[in-house]
């Protein structure tokens, strides 16, 4: 029988931070510990919200996306997200890495785009009720060198820059202001300065995840959000 308790863990910051190369490296130390964990990514993670991913990141359509169908899609790819993969992998006991949550959206369409914030947390509470992240990395640079190690990637891999990266300064100034604005207020936000050599960056981390390792908490909101799901997506 499985007596391991699940965490959630999000990785948050803006383009070319480092989130896809700290998350992995997260899951192979949790390996090496003996603990199993989900990687996942939002907007993302199941076949229904990989479709709605596209159409948000990868599609440059003619028709200008507007700020509210934009916000309503990433919260409908959220509660597939949730359903299907990330409140059974938590029941079930691993650890969840997730690439992107819900400050994401607080701060690339609240703080960036100017959409009520309000708004943003009555679907917070209607999409995913009281189940939060148990810690969130905030791998945070300055917006300038992040967007140049998105652009290099970008051309690396040969793929086409998405849709967000395509915004001004303005904007990414604006989210990351918005995910520092956040880190004051939760403490379970840990900002780590990704400006730095991996090696001490990924240093960092372990430092935050380390006390988190045979801590037992409570998996009783698993179950209320699982109802929360039911009754209202």
């Amino acid at each position: 029988m499985n007596t391991q308790i699940g965490r959630f863990i999000t990785f948050e910051g803006g383009e070319g931070v480092g989130k896809s190369t700290n998350i992995q490296f997260v899951a192979q130390w949790l390996a090496q510990q003996g603990i199993s964990a989900l990687v996942t990514r939002e907007p993302g993670g199941t076949p229904i919200a990989e479709r709605i991913r596209n159409d948000l990141l990868k599609a440059h359509h003619s028709e200008k996306m507007a700020d509210l169908t934009e916000l309503l899609l990433m919260f409908a790819a959220r509660a597939q997200h949730l359903k299907a993969v990330i409140i059974p992998a938590l029941a079930s006991g691993q650890w969840v890495l997730c690439d992107r949550f819900t400050d994401s959206t607080i701060a690339y369409q609240g703080y960036g785009r100017g959409v009520s914030l309000d708004q943003i947390d009555q679907l917070r509470q209607l999409v995913q009720g009281d189940l939060n992240p148990d810690c969130t990395l905030l791998l945070d640079a300055p917006f300038k060198m992040g967007m140049s190690r998105a652009a290099q990637r970008a051309s690396d891999l040969g793929e086409e820059v998405d849709r967000f990266e395509t915004e001004d300064d303005g904007f990414f100034n604006l989210v990351r202001q918005g995910f520092l604005t956040l880190a004051k207020a939760e403490s379970r936000i840990h900002i780590i300065d990704a400006s730095q050599h991996l090696s001490a960056v990924q240093g960092d981390i372990i430092s935050v995840l380390t006390p988190m390792l045979g801590n037992g908490v409570s998996t009783k909101h698993f179950a209320s959000s699982t109802t929360k799901q039911d009754d209202d997506v």
